[in-house]
């Protein structure tokens, strides 16, 4: 954007009114749920003991890490981040579904349950983030 744009009163007026909605509890919880969930699953490997699945520990590494990245965004710049709010679900959704669609030998009882649990924490703080982005368009 160029600079007169970001002084622009609706800009300004729309990021504004963003940042209150995220003043809220329940989206602060969500947000904070969300970055615990995200660096759990970049250390889940380490934590839960699987790294012998290199793909899935690699996996959860990255997609965690990318979990918390957002999190963060939503945390604290939520009238700028609020346009990736659809992101966070699908890295949940993924989260669940890795154990089975990666390669190898990555559906073991341990990384099925792990990763079934955070992927749906994910998904439905996720769901929380975006739910807040799209009921402060009307």
């Amino acid at each position: 954007m160029t600079r007169e744009m970001e002084r622009h009163p609706d800009i300004i007026s729309m990021r504004e009114k963003y940042d209150v909605a995220a003043a809220k509890p329940a989206v602060q919880l969500a947000d904070g749920l969300t970055l615990v969930a995200g660096l759990f699953l970049a250390l889940s490997p380490w934590i839960i003991g699987f790294t012998g699945i290199t793909s899935l520990t690699m996996n959860n590494l990255i997609t965690g890490l990318a979990v918390a990245v957002l999190a963060l965004g939503f945390s604290s710049a939520y009238g700028r981040t609020h346009g990736i709010a659809w992101v966070a679900p699908l890295i949940g959704l993924w989260t669940i579904l890795a154990p089975w669609l990666i390669r190898g030998e990555a559906d073991t009882p341990t990384t099925i349950t792990t990763n079934v649990i955070v992927g749906a924490i994910i998904l439905i703080c996720g769901l929380v983030a975006l739910g807040m982005s799209m009921t402060r368009r009307r």
